[in-house]
């Protein structure tokens, strides 16, 4: 009988031996291939982040400029809170004196020591701090920086990059802080309004105004809520280096143990794995009554009364339901950006929590003007530049270039015929349609320099009223499309006469 034992198979018979020798060097493979994948990852990430100038940097300029933004505008909101106040103070004065000085006594000096607790106290962030909104990129930047401090050998922290990742930790960790202190505000403003809300409400007949002005109190806390709940959503937002960073620092198994002990997210759920909670899952759901223990409580507190009792309880569970209904339905109306619960009429302007570039809109428009004896076809490119003044109405300039291209399809022939300078307001009328208007100035005249047009006695004037339709636009460029219908009233005061209706199409970016 043979030495070697053969397999059979599908394919035919493999000799034992061979058998054996390929397992072996499959694992050898495996294991090779393990250690070799591993070490890339580390290699990788440890390259990714091997460049503390450009990444730390950038995360510590991020972080300060946010963290200068939001104490300017706690340092606004508290003065403005202050200010309403008074002028709360002088109206009450005059129906009662002596309970607007007990009310108001000290309001100044109370925002004033405020903002001082604010500037002077960023509360020191620790990871198992957690309100709000979770934030998860802010989480896991967070937890990244308070990795690489404890284990600069994925970094190339030496010399004179030695301090850079500890102060970009320091001011991430400082403007969360910061973040977490506004709750501190809002909690004081909060007991501020209720205060004074209380007093009022004793009065009957109050003076005029005096209403309006509590309510300018309320849209002023909505704002500031709006606004800081902005600075979290730009933190919240990385940019492509940071993403890298995180993505290729995430495969190490160094950070992922470091994850789960030390992010925000481990504390509050006990995620497997957290060193610092040695207990199991099971355990640390411990003392939590089950489905099973609930329905048995319930069923005990509902047998003595029979079949009225289970109606009862079906009474009061359809009635629950229809109350947390219409709850959810006001705070979906009131609590998510449509308006102030304590104010309904109160429509708030979006624009107010966002800085002034963030308010501006840019738009480019063309519009071709059709052949006549005195003037070639000519066509308008123009570039615009708005300001949203609230939800509905924005304002803006914008300047444009006249090309020509010929009087027909036998006579084409390029050349510049002029230049304009505009100006328009934009009202929104409902949905998508707008009421637009505004006045220009143009140069019709061919000209081969722009030092021909400097006399403006050469330059017409156009006055624009019309209407223009929105039309949303899914790109990555452009947002929207808007198509304008306009009558120009001063073009019959014009030798010669210009075009009086125009039709533009423009594109929003």
């Amino acid at each position: 009988m043979p030495e070697r034992i053969a397999l059979s198979c599908c394919a035919g018979v493999v000799p034992y031996v061979w058998l054996r020798k390929a397992v072996i060097c499959l694992g050898v493979l495996i294991a090779s291939f393990s250690v070799s994948y591993g070490q890339s990852v580390d290699s990788l990430a440890n390259k990714a982040l091997n460049f503390p100038s450009k990444l730390f940097n950038r995360i510590k300029r991020k972080a300060g400029d946010l963290d200068q933004q939001l104490t300017r505008q706690t340092e606004k909101y508290l003065q403005k809170m202050a200010r309403q106040e008074q002028r709360l103070k002088k109206k009450l004065a005059k129906k009662d004196s002596v309970a607007a000085a007990r009310l108001f006594a000290n309001s100044e000096q109370q925002y004033a020591a405020m903002m001082q607790k604010f500037k002077a106290d960023p509360a020191s962030f620790k990871s198992t701090n957690l309100s709000g909104t979770y934030q998860p990129y802010t989480d896991s930047l967070g937890t990244a920086l308070r990795f690489l401090q404890q284990n600069p050998q994925f970094t190339s922290a030496a010399g004179k990059d030695a301090g850079l990742v500890q102060d970009a930790s320091a001011q991430f960790q400082q403007l969360q802080g910061r973040m977490q202190n506004t709750e501190a505000v809002n909690a004081f403003v909060q007991q501020r309004r209720q205060l004074i809300k209380q007093y009022l409400s004793q009065y009957t007949h109050l003076p005029a105004g005096l209403d309006k002005e509590y309510q300018g109190l309320n849209q002023q806390a909505y704002y500031y809520t709006q606004q800081v709940q902005h600075y979290k959503d730009m933190l919240n937002n990385p940019d492509e280096l940071e993403k890298k960073a995180l993505s290729l620092l995430r495969q190490t198994s160094a950070f992922q143990d470091f994850m789960r002990s030390n992010s925000q997210l481990a504390s509050l759920f006990h995620l497997p794995g957290n060193s610092a909670n040695s207990s199991t899952p099971q355990a640390a759901l411990a003392g939590l009554q089950t489905r099973d223990q609930l329905q048995q409580m319930i069923q005990g507190q509902i047998a003595p009364g029979g079949q009225g009792g289970m109606d009862a309880l079906s009474q009061n569970i359809q009635s629950a339901q229809s109350q947390l209904s219409t709850l959810k339905d006001r705070l979906r109306q009131y609590g998510t950006g449509g308006g102030n619960i304590e104010s309904p009429d109160f429509k708030p302007n979006n624009q107010k929590t966002k800085t002034f570039w963030g308010r501006l809109e840019y738009g480019a428009n063309v519009q071709t003007s059709r052949t006549n004896y005195n003037f070639p076809t000519v066509t308008d490119f123009a570039l615009t530049v708005g300001y949203k003044l609230n939800n509905r109405n924005s304002v803006g300039v914008g300047a444009s270039y006249k090309m020509g291209w010929g009087s027909g399809i036998n006579h084409i022939a390029l050349s510049s015929q002029g230049v304009g300078l505009r100006s328009y307001l934009n009202i929104q009328i409902k949905g998508s349609w707008s009421a637009t208007g505004g006045l220009e100035y143009n140069y019709e005249t061919p000209f081969s320099s722009f030092k021909q047009i400097h006399n403006l006695d050469w330059w017409t004037r156009s006055g624009l009223v019309g209407v223009m339709k929105t039309v949303s636009v899914k790109s990555r460029f452009l947002k929207k499309t808007t198509m304008q219908l306009l009558w120009d009233f001063l073009s019959y005061q014009q030798v010669p006469k210009t075009q009086p209706i125009l039709f533009r199409v423009g594109y929003g970016f």
